[in-house]
């Protein structure tokens, strides 16, 4: 696969980046050095390897998952700065139509 500034341009905005001609310009050989990285994994001899689901055999090392109280409607509003028919109020921070 060719990595072209066209492909940079529509991963930009898929990722919903905004990048100019300069940084698309950049981003070609760091993007296709990325690419040929892994075109070169398809071409190792992976024959008698067997799959490793868990490469590590360790139990689970994290705590419990125990519920614990937790704090009301009323308690957690009532150091908000501003509230709406019971839940936090926040500014918008998504554009309409995205």
């Amino acid at each position: 696969m060719d990595v072209t500034p066209d492909l940079v341009r529509h991963l930009a905005e898929l990722s919903r980046l905004e990048l100019d001609e300069a940084e698309v310009e950049r981003m070609l050989p760091e993007l296709r050095s990325l690419l040929a990285y892994f075109e070169s994994l398809d071409e190792l001899d992976l024959e008698g390897l067997e799959e490793l689901v868990r490469p590590i055999d360790s139990e689970n090392v994290l705590r419990a998952d125990v519920p614990a109280p937790g704090l009301g409607q009323d308690e957690a509003l009532a150091t908000a700065p501003e509230r709406e028919d019971g839940f936090f109020k926040l500014p918008r921070v998504v554009e309409e139509g995205r």
